[in-house]
């Protein structure tokens, strides 16, 4: 296949991803959704959400983010 050689190999990292707290539960709370709404077809997807949830702080940490507090300090209003 011509090009093969510039494909992501399947254990590779492919993209590193900065996020602010907010974006960080945002993204948390988004994939969160996304596996509970996969259905039993959908298992490879499921797995893969799953592993990406791993890769992300835990649900204890994440709902310590306060994201009105976090919307106030990215706005410069800090209290």
């Amino acid at each position: 296949m011509e090009g093969s050689e510039d494909l992501i190999g399947p254990q590779e990292t492919a993209y590193d991803l900065e996020l602010t707290p907010a974006q960080l539960k945002v993204t948390h709370t988004a994939l969160r959704s996304l596996y509970d709404d996969l259905g039993h077809e959908e298992h490879d997807v499921q797995d893969i959400v799953a592993e990406v949830l791993a890769k992300l702080p835990d649900e204890h940490a994440i709902r310590a983010i306060d994201l009105d507090r976090e919307r106030r300090r990215a706005g410069g209003e800090e209290s």
